[in-house]
Formats: structure tokens, sequence, C-alpha cells
């Protein structure tokens, strides 16, 4: 067998390296994007995606969104994602506490040296057990923080606990699940929203009167606690009464409210007052069918449709509740907890209400404008 010379081999040997190393792929020290169920999206990536049919920003129950948690004492400038669990997509009511949780996060997140991702994982409609997935899978996901307006507290509470479990602060909005191990509840005082609505209505009336409860459904605790609230108001005006069977629980669509109404002020044309303790027949036109200021009204909520029975003069006034500051607070006592290591000054953190009349309901109604993303 012939050798081949040394020198010869050595120059074979080193060609066939650098046409190999030509030939390789340069490898990329960038990381590649996650895929797209799985990535944290920003603002203006998500209201550029969104659909115009929901919230810019909604995402579907089942869509599991990564975000890694860092270790405890990590320095701050880190990306802190906060999951937003409301009752339902289409009320107007918790997309302005979506605006504002969005607006919380674009706002505080510098002061507390924070990117804040709000995470919105509400169903489209109120679905108690779809909200129990939403905030597991936020959990597991890697979300910091959830806010929580609780369908049904007994059907959330286990997937509040088990969030808690594993590390994440939960408070509660609008709606409390107070056997959970939540961290807080911002929201209304349900007694005090029915004295409050009570005392209007009674001034309104001029201390005198028979007047019926607009009561929504009977085994609801909160609407329960409202009327109770209604009646220890009423007690302390000796020249008003209830009208016999005069609590009216209906189911709570606007038409079938406002057929209750209706119904009632005809069978008992004595009812000169009506306390109202959810807004539910002011959602629907035509719903008051008395000259306007004949019978006195005074109701729960200040929502665009409702303000126009304040501008018609067939309601004397409407309490709103903070649903802008659902979102907000929630995301301010989040952080505070979060960052701070603070916990909140009480484990019930009360909505003052708001009370709105004729006079300043167009101010009102630019506020919902705002919320609504309709602001010019």
């Amino acid at each position: 067998m012939r050798t081949i010379p040394s020198v010869i081999l050595l120059g074979v040997v080193a060609a066939a390296l650098t046409a190999c190393e030509s030939k390789a792929p340069e490898k990329s020290t960038s990381t590649p994007p996650a895929p797209a169920a799985e990535r944290v999206e920003s603002k203006s990536e998500t209201e550029a995606s969104a659909p115009a049919s929901e919230p810019a920003g909604a995402t579907r129950i089942g869509t599991v969104r990564a975000n890694t948690r860092p270790a405890p004492g990590q320095p701050r400038g880190e990306r802190l994602v906060i999951g937003l669990v409301a009752k339902s997509q289409s009320n107007p009511v918790f997309q302005a506490a979506y605006t504002g949780a969005r607006e919380a996060a674009q706002k505080l997140g510098p002061q507390y040296g924070v990117e804040v991702v709000i995470d919105w994982q509400t169903p489209a409609g109120e679905d108690a057990q779809k909200q129990a997935e939403a905030i597991e899978q936020l959990a597991r996901g890697g979300a910091r923080g959830i806010a929580v307006s609780c369908s049904d507290a007994n059907t959330v509470t286990p997937a509040i606990d088990k969030a808690v479990a594993l590390g994440v602060v939960v408070v509660c909005f609008d709606s409390d699940a107070p056997r959970s191990k939540r961290l807080c509840y911002y929201g209304m005082d349900d007694e005090l929203c029915g004295q409050k609505v009570m005392a209007e209505l009674a001034e309104a009336m001029g201390g005198r009167g028979a007047i019926a409860i607009l009561a929504g459904n009977q085994t609801a605790p909160n609407l329960q606690r409202r009327v109770q609230g209604v009646k220890d108001e009423l007690a302390k005006h000796a020249d008003m009464q209830l009208v016999p069977d005069g609590v009216i629980y209906h189911p709570e669509t606007p038409e079938q409210a406002a057929e209750f109404v209706n119904r009632a002020q005809s069978t008992n044309p004595g009812i000169q007052g009506w306390a109202m303790i959810g807004g539910w027949p002011l959602f629907t036109k035509n719903a008051l069918r008395w000259e306007p200021g004949t019978v006195k009204v005074v109701a729960v909520d200040a929502l665009p449709a409702q303000l126009s029975y304040l501008e018609s003069g067939h309601v004397q006034a409407l309490y709103a509740q903070d649903c802008y500051g659902w979102g907000y607070r929630s995301v301010e006592i989040l952080l505070n907890k979060l960052v701070k290591g603070q916990d909140p000054e009480s484990e019930r953190i009360l909505d003052p209400l708001r009370r709105v009349t004729q006079e300043s309901a167009g101010e009102f109604r630019k506020l919902w404008s705002k919320w609504m993303g309709n602001e010019e």
C-alpha cells in the first residue's frame, strides 16, 4: 500500500474542516419568541389585535399566558403579571374596571419600579366555574397577583385558596369571597347602600308617602343586605311606609324588571316612591311609564343608559359604585403588597358610593365615555 505524504494529508484535513465551518449555520444569540398562546402581550399588541366584538386585551378562558415568577428578594424592575377576573366581559361596569386596572398599571408601575401587565381572564358571560378555572390557570401560569369579582363565592373560594398556596396574592372587588384566603375586599357596603338610597328617597318625597322596593334576585345575599338597609332607614321616617307586598323580586333582566315595576305600580297606584337597590329597569327605554316626577325614584348604579332617566326627571338620584376604581384600587393594593410588602388598611375597604343627580349627569356621562374608550 502506497503511503500518502503527511504534508498532503494535513492539507486535506484542513480543507475539509474549512468547508464544514463555511457550511455550518451561524448560531443565533437571540431567544426565539414564545408561541403566541403563551406570550404575555403588551398593551399595544393586545389592543391592536383584539376583535372589535370584545374589550381590547380580552383573552379567551383556557389560554395560558406564561410569566416567570421572580424569586423572593429579586431586585425591582421585574415584570409583574396581574390577572383580572371579572364576572362578564360584556357588562360595562367590568369594562370600566378593566380600564381602571390598565391605567393603574401604566401610572403606578413606573412609580413602583416594575412593569405591570394586566391579564384579562374574564368569561364572556357569568360563569363561576370558568372563573375558578381562570384563577387556577393564572396562578400556575406565573401571575403574581389576581383581582376577582366572584359570581359565586362557594365555587370560586377553592381556586382562590389554591392560588394563595402557590404564593399568589388575591384580592376581591365588587363581590367578595369572605371565607377564602384572599387578602382583602374592595367594594360596596350593601346595608349602607340601602340606607343611602332610602334616605335620598325620603328627602325627594318630603318625608311622607308609601314606597316599594325593587329587589332583584331573592336569593342573592348582597341584595338581601341592601333590602334590609332600606327597611332600617325607612323605620326612621314615621310618615313613610312600605306598601303591602312591597318588596318586588324579579329576574334581573331590564325588560322583566321594567315589567314588574309597571305591574306593581298599576296594581297599587298608591306607590309614591321606588327604592331600587339595583338599576335593572333603567337599562331599557321607556321603562317608567308615568310622568316625570309624579313617582319618585332613587336607584343604584349610574351607567350611561340610566343617566337618561336622570336627565328626563324620571329618577331623582343615582348612587354610583366605583366601577373604574374596582380595577385601579385592586392593582394599587396588589402592588403595595407585592412590591412594598404592605398590607391594606383593612380587610374590607369600602367604596363610598357617588351621588349623581340631574345636574351632574352630563359630567358623569363624560367619565363613562372615557372608561368605555369612547373619549375623543
